[in-house]
């Protein structure tokens, strides 16, 4: 499902953030990335998503080779893989039901059928409600859940999350998890970026722990 050999990634002439990264995801797997702020682990995420080249090596995602992916290409590898990152990106000349409804544009669905998994979506992360609510007008946690919903509205087969429950109280956090894990249950491989080691310790099935310089795959546990 998600394969890394020997990938670096740098910016310009500055030392490589990621150095000779290699690991096998397969479907279906709930793995977390794990090490501290600056280690790398929202650059791997973004890798997988083809938000991003690699320097060099090699990426396969669901059966797509992203390092010769023509970029014109890449919005399509995102149909299956839904992102949700630190910064939301949420937009705010929309409400929250139209930011859902979003992927769902793209995929040329009925809009009675579009609209009720968008309302579903919403109901999944606990805004049923906010619909017509700017996003703006939504609390930091609230704003995180809805991109949370955007991202699982078109049922990717892999899901990718950056932090996700960094503005989140322990109760929304763990509602939160239940959310991926009850994806996950139903085949969607999993990939959550944290360093939140009480949650790590409650939730991870297999971490993958990245640290300036080094990289290790703690396998599943």
């Amino acid at each position: 499902m998600i394969e890394f050999k020997h990938v670096f990634k740098s910016y310009g002439q500055s030392a490589n953030i990621l150095a000779d990264i290699n690991f096998n995801i397969s479907r279906g797997e709930f793995v977390f990335v794990s090490g501290p702020s600056g280690a790398g682990k929202s650059t791997l995420l973004k890798l997988i998503g083809g938000l991003e080249p690699p320097t060099r090596g090699s990426i396969m995602v669901n059966g797509q080779s992203l390092d010769s992916m023509p970029a014109r290409e890449r919005p399509y590898l995102r149909r299956a893989v839904g992102i949700i990152l630190q910064d939301t990106h949420l937009l705010y000349d929309r409400n929250a039901f139209e930011n859902v409804m979003l992927p769902l544009a793209v995929m040329n669905l009925d809009y009675k059928k579009a609209a009720s998994r968008a309302r579903a979506a919403i109901a999944k992360v606990g805004l049923s409600g906010k619909e017509k609510l700017n996003p703006i007008a939504l609390s930091g946690g609230e704003q995180q859940r809805l991109a949370i919903a955007r991202a699982i509205v078109n049922r990717p087969a892999i899901l990718i999350a950056d932090e996700p429950t960094a503005n989140l109280d322990q109760d929304n956090a763990s509602r939160i998890l239940e959310v991926f894990r009850d994806f996950n249950r139903v085949g969607v491989t999993t990939l959550i970026a944290s360093h939140d080691m009480p949650l790590l310790q409650r939730h991870a099935n297999r971490t993958l722990l990245l640290e300036p310089g080094r990289f290790k795959d703690l396998g599943k546990h």
